[in-house]
């Protein structure tokens, strides 16, 4: 994984277990996955506006927020960037209508 996402994964897996009063991303854990999720949904959601807008110079920084909330609820459920790589991966070479017609659930 590149160096930048490997020092994002480390620095909220240490964070997990810090004081909430002392760090946003253990105050995030402090909530609950749910509070995760509402999170990333509403960076998402300010980077689709940022998009659709025309405002180039809000999308990098929107979606920096996004990839971050992304990363929190990741290491929340005991996952990683890099199982999203692998899943990336895995669907390379595979045309997207094929892909989705083959998960399960």
């Amino acid at each position: 994984m590149d160096p930048v996402f490997d020092r994002l994964e480390a620095t909220i897996r240490a964070r997990r277990d810090a004081p909430s009063d002392t760090s946003y991303t253990a105050s995030l854990f402090a909530k609950g996955r749910p509070k995760i999720a509402q999170k990333l949904g509403e960076e998402a959601v300010e980077t689709v506006i940022a998009a659709c807008s025309g405002d180039e110079a809000s999308i990098v920084p929107e979606a920096a927020d996004l990839m971050f909330h992304l990363a929190v609820l990741l290491v929340d459920a005991g996952l990683s960037l890099d199982d999203v790589r692998a899943e990336l991966e895995r669907r390379e070479g595979v045309g997207g209508l094929v892909e989705k017609a083959g998960r399960t659930g």
